[in-house]
């Protein structure tokens, strides 16, 4: 049996993006416009508007408008999980958010990958890669997160750090690309 491009897209498979986006994807911008509408004083609606647009929200989330996704079912936020204002978060493929993990403003967190063959890259193909964060993660402001990536509980990004490769359980990086920093010596008592 054949696939779709959106089956394709949600398997990582090479997908048109063209065929991919459709109805399904602008109901969803509709969905995000209208919680980005929603003033914080009116928690109960920003709430069950938050758990409209995103495929999970644990307990004690709060997502800061305005906040940027491509379809927003793909996205599974844990329990007390912190997203200031800004964040973009393609979600072409599934993005995982631990318990606990405080996201910066300006943040963006990819799935979206490309062919790196120009030629390839007229077709319009494209696929996702997931992108899992730990718990207790701290992302500072205007990092970026590239497709494929997972970030150990624990960890801390930098302030616009480009992350590139996979960060391991409890490392701090920092720059661009980002690389692991030695652990600071504890000062004396």
């Amino acid at each position: 049996m054949l696939k779709t491009e959106k089956e394709k897209m949600l398997a990582g498979e090479p997908y048109r993006t063209d065929a991919a986006l459709g109805d399904e994807q602008r109901q969803r911008r509709i969905l995000m416009d209208a919680y980005n509408a929603i003033p914080a004083i009116k928690r109960e609606e920003r709430r069950a508007a938050m758990t409209e647009l995103f495929g999970k929200t644990g307990h004690g989330t709060t997502v800061r408008s305005p906040v940027y996704v491509d379809y927003g079912s793909n996205i599974r936020l844990g329990k007390g999980v912190f997203l200031n204002f800004g964040c973009v978060l393609l979600d072409v493929g599934v993005i995982e958010i631990g318990d606990e993990t405080q996201i910066g403003p300006n943040v963006q967190i990819l799935t979206a990958d490309h062919p790196r063959d120009p030629r390839e890259r007229e077709t319009g193909i494209e696929w996702g890669k997931p992108v899992k964060i730990g718990r207790n993660v701290w992302i500072g402001g205007g990092a970026i997160i590239l497709p494929g990536i997972t970030v150990g509980d624990d960890a801390i990004i930098g302030a616009g750090a480009v992350v590139t490769r996979d960060v391991p359980e409890g490392a701090t990086v920092a720059g661009n690309p980002a690389r692991v920093l030695p652990p600071k010596a504890k000062s004396p008592a």
